[in-house]
């Protein structure tokens, strides 16, 4: 049977990024972390990591193991906390993605009554506006906006996300307000980077558009300020601007028209059978926290 010890270092060299560091994490030396490394894929019969001076990689063993293995000491920890009458009782680091904006917005402000409810616990929120792969980065679980398909995460919805067209009164003032999509052609957008169709439902089912612009840039806060100075027309989810479109500091355009219905705020977390405590309390907390009617839309 494989040492369990060897799980859980094997764990801490994916989340780390490398052995050296998984070394000091835990307190071993780089040589005893590497030998138990190569203890396990000797027990296994398979190579388990690609190594580099630099940098250590999943094989593609290494990949669906490491995902089994999450399942396996996840349920061991709420087995744990089962047992012995601690299930609502969480310590550790509890590991967060999510969003740049969507974070600062909606998840940093509301930590201190979650982690004063737990103070043995530790927040690591990560912010990053780029896939994140939750079970590489080792993980707890990201916050999603987004349309999920991807069958190997479990997600839960915690509140429907809403995108509308936008603009400041100062520049429907200077060009005039659009009624039809058609008159979106005659007026500077603000389209994101990538320069993605706007897919929007409206009275006739669903229409995608390519927007043009004379703005670029790579930052959708960049975005949200350019709306708000009047430089143009955005596509914009009301938990970004909500505030300013209820102050009048921006109006919603061609009402008629929004996003995808089916993109929602979503916790996603590796699919285990038992989900350890800390993820299921704070996934809970959002929930709350969000809800059907969320309050960026009250």
């Amino acid at each position: 049977m494989t040492n369990l010890g060897d799980l859980e270092v094997f764990v801490r060299v994916i989340a780390a990024g490398s052995m050296s560091t998984a070394a000091r994490d835990l307190g071993l030396s780089p040589a005893v972390v590497s030998k138990r490394i190569k203890r396990l894929e000797d027990k296994l019969g398979t190579r388990l990591l690609q190594r580099t001076t630099r940098q250590i990689s999943l094989t593609e063993a290494g990949q669906g193991f490491h995902e089994r293995v999450l399942t396996v000491l996840g349920g061991l920890e709420e087995a744990e906390a089962f047992a012995s009458g601690r299930s609502s009782e969480v310590n550790g680091t509890l590991k967060i993605s999510a969003s740049t904006s969507f974070g600062r917005m909606h998840v940093a402000p509301h930590l201190k009554p979650f982690m004063e409810a737990h103070p043995d616990l530790a927040i690591h929120l990560v912010l990053s506006d780029d896939f994140t792969d939750i079970v590489g980065g080792g993980f707890d679980l990201a916050i999603r906006i987004a349309e999920l398909n991807d069958s190997s995460l479990v997600a839960r919805r915690l509140a429907p996300v809403r995108r509308v067209l936008c603009a400041a009164p100062s520049y429907l003032a200077e060009h005039g307000t659009p009624e039809t999509l058609d008159d979106l052609k005659k007026h500077r957008c603000l389209p994101a980077h990538n320069h993605e169709s706007w897919r929007l439902e409206g009275p006739n089912g669903p229409v995608a558009l390519r927007p043009e612009g004379m703005l670029i840039t790579n930052s959708s806060e960049v975005l949200r300020e350019a709306v708000i100075a009047g430089l143009g027309i955005a596509l914009r989810s009301t938990w970004d601007v909500g505030a300013e479109l209820t102050s009048g500091k921006l109006v919603q355009v061609l009402p008629k028209y929004e996003s995808s219905r089916n993109v929602a705020l979503s916790a996603v977390y590796p699919s285990r059978q038992f989900l350890p405590a800390k993820v299921r309390l704070f996934i809970d907390y959002l929930a709350e926290l969000y809800g059907p009617v969320p309050y960026w839309e009250r």
